[in-house]
């Protein structure tokens, strides 16, 4: 019975909010767009190799993929680099 209960309740999920919010974001002016591009890495800036006198003696993995809103926010830097070459013409 309890479990049929739970079954029915809506799991909370606090962070989809803010996912549809960044997705519903719109770029259409381009110094916005240029913000974006500046605000958010191409890469992961924490990945890194140590090195000692030229030896690799541990790798730093990107956490990156640990963030739960990575890949909307590689998607908006995507959008607002489609709106600089495409509707504002810029070479980036």
């Amino acid at each position: 019975m309890t479990s049929r209960l739970l079954s029915t309740v809506p799991k909370f999920k606090p962070l989809k909010l803010l996912r549809k919010w960044l997705d519903s974001i719109e770029i259409n002016n381009p110094k916005f767009a240029r913000f974006l591009c500046k605000l958010i890495p191409s890469q992961c800036p924490f990945e890194r190799d140590i090195t000692f006198f030229g030896h690799v003696l541990f790798h730093i993995p990107p956490m990156c993929k640990l963030n739960p809103l990575y890949n909307e926010l590689i998607n908006l830097r995507f959008r607002a680099l489609c709106y600089l070459a495409d509707v504002c013409g810029e070479l980036i």
